[in-house]
């Protein structure tokens, strides 16, 4: 990598870019890092550059890409973090100090493990762009795990499977969410990264043939019928990890997934996006429950797209997304596209709404007893696979996969959870130990003679938000009952 090689992809976007800034830290970088081999028996101002063009190609503002130059100099060189700052100022030399801080997240026990775990995420409320350049400086690294002991290849790509990319998911940053995955993949789970890439790549290229099929039926329509403006229709390969996964929930039989190749339509205009819709069900009978419209109802972390899934030529089951070119963009990058290059820094758009979970997960951190139960919480709470669903008014709340009405019902209020005597899903009646899906409409009974929660409610919970305030229900029961005791 070459520090022209960055430059080039920033003026490629931005012409006016001034890019002295670059320069200047490349050249600090470079005079700091002098003499320093990594393990792969490169120089190290390699890893800065490939973290610093990792930023430049998704477009991101100067700032961040100068500070992911900058990322390991005040860690590994003798310069200082005030050096950073005297040279390029607070802004940079902030995001500098942030990722410095995230540096020293290794596993050391369980209790340092988890309060570095709280710095991250301090560090990400105080600026997110502090996880991008972390990202990007992660997904090097695990490029360049063969370098490393067994011991070490372990830790970092479960890390990242398991803490990183999560978090890449919550903030819709699927590019990089996948990226780290697959990356990741064939050091935690060797075998079956060898298993899903044998049995899938015939899949891919037969599917691949069939997408291209259907593709062209499909623009030919759109050409013919309707005024659409259709920017591009491409296939979407499923990336190896997540194929994995969705293969271990059919019951590892490859033949039950549809979509290792989907079908990406992106065109000009919101109501382009259902006039395209309008024409796929007119070509093909759409699968009963599989339409799904993430764009008047966006999931929490901004991804907006349309979802159907039809029998296609032959029969065969096809799936479509379909988005703006803006959507598209706000679904590979997420909350990163709002830190998009821009001339006047006054233009950018912080969506505070969608790093709420952020402060959530502080809050919480401040509650839990123990380092175990805090990472517990993490993986259950905040890192696991997320459904989305709605209240009667509209209001989506986000839970973990597999939640519960309980969960939900506590999500909305105690009292509403320490009240709740049943639910409706989709204006049907449903038991407490169903589980919810994604896009459910969920109305909560009350029993207002109701005097709290039943201790069977533990056993199908599945956030430690109902879970604790079932227990503090209890507890404080069991008080009250042991003062009545010594004072009758």
């Amino acid at each position: 990598m070459t520090i022209d090689r960055i430059i080039e992809t920033i003026k490629k976007n931005h012409p006016e870019a001034e890019v002295g800034i670059i320069k200047a830290a490349y050249n600090f970088a470079q005079k700091a890092h002098t003499g320093q081999p990594r393990m792969t028996g490169e120089e190290y101002i390699q890893h800065p550059l490939e973290t610093a063009y990792k930023l430049a190609q998704i477009n991101l503002d100067l700032e961040t890409i100068t500070a992911g130059i900058l990322h390991d100099v005040p860690e590994d060189t003798e310069k200082t973090l005030e050096d950073v700052e005297e040279v390029f100022g607070k802004e940079i030399a902030n995001l500098v100090t942030g990722i410095t801080k995230l540096g020293t997240i290794k596993y050391r026990g369980l209790e340092r493990y988890a309060e570095n775990l709280r710095k991250m995420f301090v560090a990400m409320a105080e600026d997110v762009r502090v996880i991008f350049i972390k990202f990007a400086d992660r997904i090097h690294n695990l490029k360049t795990l063969y370098a490393l002991p067994p011991v070490k290849q372990q830790r970092i790509a479960r890390e990242s499977l398991e803490i990183y990319a999560p978090i890449a998911g919550r903030l819709g940053m699927e590019e990089f969410k996948g990226e780290l995955e697959d990356l990741s993949f064939p050091y935690v789970y060797p075998e079956e990264y060898e298993w899903i890439k044998e049995i899938s790549e015939k899949k891919y290229e037969e599917q691949k043939r069939f997408t291209e099929q259907v593709s062209k039926i499909v623009n030919k329509d759109l050409k013919e019928n309707s005024n659409v403006q259709l920017i591009k229709t491409e296939g979407r390969a499923k990336r190896y990890y997540s194929l994995y996964q969705k293969t271990m929930r059919k019951e590892m039989n490859i033949d039950k997934v549809y979509d290792i190749v989907a079908l990406r339509i992106i065109v000009k205009t919101l109501e382009d996006c259902y006039t395209t819709l309008g024409h796929i069900h007119k070509l093909w009978v759409p699968v009963k429950g599989r339409v799904k419209d993430y764009i008047s109802q966006p999931k929490p972390n901004g991804y907006q797209t349309l979802h159907t899934t039809v029998f296609g030529p032959d029969g065969r089951i096809t799936e479509f997304q379909i988005r703006t070119k803006e959507m598209h963009e706000e679904a590979e990058l997420g909350i990163a596209a709002h830190w998009a290059y821009k001339d006047d820094k006054e233009d950018f758009k912080i969506p505070t709404q969608k790093l709420k979970w952020i402060k959530d997960l502080l809050e919480e951190q401040k509650k839990v007893t123990s380092p175990k139960s805090y990472l517990k919480t993490l993986k259950l709470d905040f890192f696991k696979n997320r459904i989305f669903v709605s209240t009667p008014k509209g209001d989506v709340i986000d839970l973990p996969e597999g939640a519960t009405p309980v969960d939900f019902a506590y999500h909305i209020h105690t009292d509403v959870g320490n009240k709740c005597m049943g639910a409706k899903v989709n204006d049907k009646k449903i038991t407490l130990t169903t589980a919810l899906k994604n896009g459910d409409i969920v109305e909560i009974l009350i029993d207002k003679k109701r005097k709290g929660p039943s201790e069977e409610w533990l056993r199908f919970a599945q956030t430690h938000l109902a879970k604790n305030k079932i227990k503090s229900y209890f507890r404080k029961q069991k008080k009250i009952n042991i003062f009545k005791l010594f004072n009758n």
